[in-house]
């Protein structure tokens, strides 16, 4: 697997230190996080999902535990808006120019407004998509808001 993608691409540029992870990805997966999660024997809290969503008709990006559920209500608060819904698979692939499964929040073709949920900062190290699936990078929470340009707030439905 190579370890260059648009995502570690953009880390590197910017200088911050992160580790590749590899994996075999299973696309039947009914938690494609929770797959990851198990299969590099992590904590679910801290391999988190990205998730591309629509803000008042606006694309956004959120970062949130795989053992959690985005809140809707929440996300569009935090994007100063008035409601949310998560975007179709092919939109989000477009604007990305990851594949679902690979979404990354660093490196993609169109930046948007992100949101990393706060409980990733009561961890040393999260893990986040690395722009292919079977990629995942482990780095430090506040570096990863740094390169994702994201806002560090409450987004789950629930703590866990």
């Amino acid at each position: 697997m190579p370890n260059s993608t648009q995502a570690t691409m953009a880390l590197r540029k910017l200088g911050l230190a992160f580790r590749l992870h590899t994996y075999v990805y299973d696309s039947s997966a009914q938690s494609i996080g929770r797959q990851a999660a198990e299969a590099l024997g992590v904590e679910p809290n801290r391999m988190l999902k990205t998730l591309m969503a629509e803000v008042d008709g606006k694309p956004v990006c959120a970062v949130v535990p795989s053992d959690c559920e985005v809140s809707m209500k929440k996300l569009a608060a935090a994007m100063d808006g008035k409601s949310a819904r998560m975007m179709r698979p092919a939109e989000a692939e477009r604007l990305t120019g990851y594949h679902v499964g690979g979404i990354s929040p660093f490196g993609q073709k169109k930046r948007v407004p992100t949101a990393i949920d706060e409980s990733a900062l009561t961890h040393a190290t999260i893990f986040v998509n690395g722009g292919q699936r079977g990629l995942q990078i482990e780095i430090d929470p506040n570096d990863a808001a740094l390169a994702a340009g994201a806002k560090i707030t409450a987004l789950t439905a629930s703590n866990g």
